[in-house]
């Protein structure tokens, strides 16, 4: 029986040709059981109301494995600090943004604490050296908090379209060991 992954998008969505919508295309050509969920108004996003969908969500599809994006992140540590999440093989915390993001649209999210806990069993923390929306430093003092793995891409910016992520092998082969 294969895995259920959910991939959760950030702020603006993660439309083609960016690498979750290439992901999600890529599991499901396998037949693979994925879920790409798509937040309403993601241009203007409300935490109460992406909470509320993220739970039914995750009630509804049950994955076993979750792979955050940008302001998805912070989404998923208000989410444990909120209530109990059923536990997860997997976590992967790609581009998450500064705990003291300034962005005005999306100041309900911000400031943010650290969990006490992730509901995974293996997280992986993806980032970049020259993130505009997360340092280096912060990077590091985020890995050692939540005591998880950390991979460190070079010079990859916010791990996003802009960046030159739309297909990303690494990690269609990644998700493919853990399957």
């Amino acid at each position: 029986m294969s895995k259920k992954i959910l991939l959760l998008h950030g702020w603006g969505g993660s439309d083609s040709p960016h690498w979750q919508s290439w992901l999600a295309s890529e599991i499901a050509k396998g037949y693979g059981k994925v879920s790409f969920l798509k937040f309403s108004d993601f241009d203007t996003p409300k935490l109460d109301v992406w909470l509320d969908e993220l739970t039914k969500e995750l009630a509804d599809f049950q994955p076993d494995i979750v792979i955050c994006h940008s302001l998805a992140n912070s989404l998923w540590f208000h989410l444990e600090k909120s209530c109990k999440i059923r536990p997860l093989e997997y976590l992967y915390l790609v581009a998450p943004p500064s705990f003291q993001c300034k962005v005005d649209a999306l100041n309900e999210f911000f400031p943010l604490q650290y969990p006490s806990s992730l509901s995974a069993q293996h997280t992986l923390l993806i980032t970049s050296t020259n993130d505009p929306y997360m340092q280096e430093e912060e990077a590091i003092e985020l890995q050692k908090n939540l005591n998880i793995e950390m991979k460190v891409l070079k010079n990859a910016g916010h791990i996003n379209t802009d960046s030159g992520f739309g297909e990303w092998p690494w990690f269609l082969k990644e998700l493919k060991q853990k399957l």
